[in-house]
């Protein structure tokens, strides 16, 4: 936990540092950062229920570079976000609810008024450990950690900038690693690598939707999906990723924000389970579905 809070205490100093360049300088750094908790006591309530203690923190950095001439561009992106929750007396475990480490990195020279060839490093990972059933601290079993699963994508394609808020990007040439660097879970096969191996190769085609705006004063919506096929293998199972930022502002420190994802991978198995909810022995790919709401400290930059 001490790493994760050194590295984000990093990463914010270094933004806000770079934010307070002239505004004559062809990079553009900005930046969110918030910090969210909640707190349930209860004593002798009648209706029951648990008391919980939870928080959660998110850094959004980004720095683009857009050359005088605006025929190169370079866009910049990382968003860190790592949540703990407890639930019941002091003595039951904190357990994650969030943890996120996506850094992307688009690089583009324009090739008409609104395209532009671009080629796109994407990497995606994880914090800490994750557990199928992490409140019980005798028998907990692990099912995924740094770097288990962690994605990285090289992308080469067409880039559509209509506005300074919405792009797709048509990459067909791009090239997906998945890497299970826990030989554990690589020997299950778990995330769709070969039990046994540590590692898997994709080929397939990759668009990326964006869209940032202002939708109303104080109420600003950034927005992503990302799509993937493999050529090689099941290209008619399209791998997705869409991540939702909704964000409502209070006054210059105090907001509230939703954060949705979705992910749907063919890959990732789930155990389908029987009348008594025991597991059958078959799996079955699931969309996963995470929504975080909260209201809190929020700094922009």
């Amino acid at each position: 936990m001490k790493r994760i809070l050194s590295v984000l205490t990093i990463l914010v100093f270094t933004a806000m540092v770079h934010a307070q360049e002239p505004s004559d300088t062809l990079w553009r750094f900005n930046g969110v950062t918030s910090l969210n908790f909640s707190q349930l006591a209860l004593v002798n309530w009648a209706a029951g229920g648990e008391g919980s203690l939870a928080g959660n923190a998110r850094v959004d950095l980004s720095a683009a570079y857009m050359s005088s001439d605006e025929k190169v561009s370079w866009n910049n992106d990382l968003i860190l976000g790592y949540g703990l929750i407890r639930q019941g007396d002091a003595e039951n475990p904190f357990v994650k609810s969030d943890d996120k480490i996506d850094l992307a990195s688009k690089f583009g020279y324009k090739a008409s008024k609104m395209w532009y060839y671009t080629g796109l490093l994407n990497f995606r990972t994880q914090f800490d450990k994750g557990y199928a059933n992490p409140r019980d601290i005798d028998d907990r079993i692990p099912i995924s950690e740094f770097m288990a699963p962690g994605y990285l994508n090289l992308s080469f394609g067409m880039d559509y900038k209509p506005s300074k808020t919405f792009t797709i990007l048509l990459a067909p040439l791009t090239g997906k690693m998945t890497f299970v660097r826990n030989d554990s879970l690589a020997n299950l096969g778990a995330f769709g690598v070969k039990p046994g191996q540590n590692t898997r190769s994709e080929f397939g085609g990759y668009v990326k939707i964006a869209f940032t705006k202002e939708l109303m004063k104080n109420v600003r919506l950034n927005t992503k999906i990302d799509l993937f096929s493999n050529y090689l293998e099941n290209p008619q199972y399209v791998d997705v990723n869409f991540d939702l930022l909704l964000t409502l502002k209070v006054n210059e420190y105090i907001s509230a924000s939703l954060i949705t994802q979705l992910i749907y991978d063919y890959d990732i198995k789930f155990d389908i389970l029987d009348a008594t909810g025991e597991p059958t022995g078959e799996v079955e790919p699931r969309i996963q579905l995470k929504e975080l709401f909260g209201v809190g400290l929020t700094y922009n930059f």
